[in-house]
């Protein structure tokens, strides 16, 4: 990936576009919030904040790039003024979004992995791996600034012996989890 561009949904046609040099494998979705657009990519890049404006034509102008957050393809999200994710070497990490100040990391109580966000709560599930030094554990962290905020975890069952790279999703109360050929449902709704 050598830029970023913004183009039009009815026809494709590209509206803006700035330099932003990527590294092997560029996987996390975009963050867009107002005018800003968050991006980040592992394999050393980090990530970078752009403010997009409209005048008589686009103009993009980076107010970041750090290595706070490099995620390599577990997703971030954005929660109030915060993002949250996997930083290669940090561990979990979270950013303030308009400064990309590091506010906390966390490496030794959960490995690499995916997240989602959900009623206050993050959803961290590991990747896995061969070695079954990690599990695919499942956590659950309060979404907040104050630190790693840890209300419960779980391994799920039926495990291969694949990488668990596929994200975890939640709609409608429930909690999906696939592992190769294997789909887990949790009802994760308030009681």
């Amino acid at each position: 990936m050598e830029s970023l561009v913004g183009v039009a949904a009815e026809d494709g046609r590209v509206l803006w576009q700035t330099r932003r040099k990527g590294s092997t494998a560029v996987i996390p979705d975009p963050i867009v919030s107002g005018d800003h657009v968050y991006v980040t990519s592992g394999y050393g890049t980090g990530c970078n904040l752009f403010k997009v404006s409209r005048g008589s034509a686009f103009s993009v102008k980076q107010e970041y790039a750090n290595k706070v957050m490099a995620n390599h393809h577990g997703g971030v999200v954005k929660v109030g003024d915060y993002l949250y994710g996997y930083s290669d070497g940090k561990g979990w990490t979270c950013q303030k979004f308009q400064t990309g100040e590091e506010i906390w990391a966390e490496k030794a109580k959960l490995k690499k992995g995916s997240i989602a966000y959900a009623d206050g709560m993050l959803y961290c599930r590991e990747e896995a791996d061969k070695s079954k030094t990690a599990k695919g554990t499942v956590a659950l962290l309060q979404a907040t600034p104050t630190g790693f905020r840890e209300k419960g975890r779980f391994d799920p069952p039926d495990r291969s012996d694949m990488n668990s790279w596929s994200h975890l999703v939640i709609a409608g109360g429930r909690l999906y989890l696939r592992d190769q050929e294997v789909l887990l449902c949790y009802d994760v709704k308030a009681k």
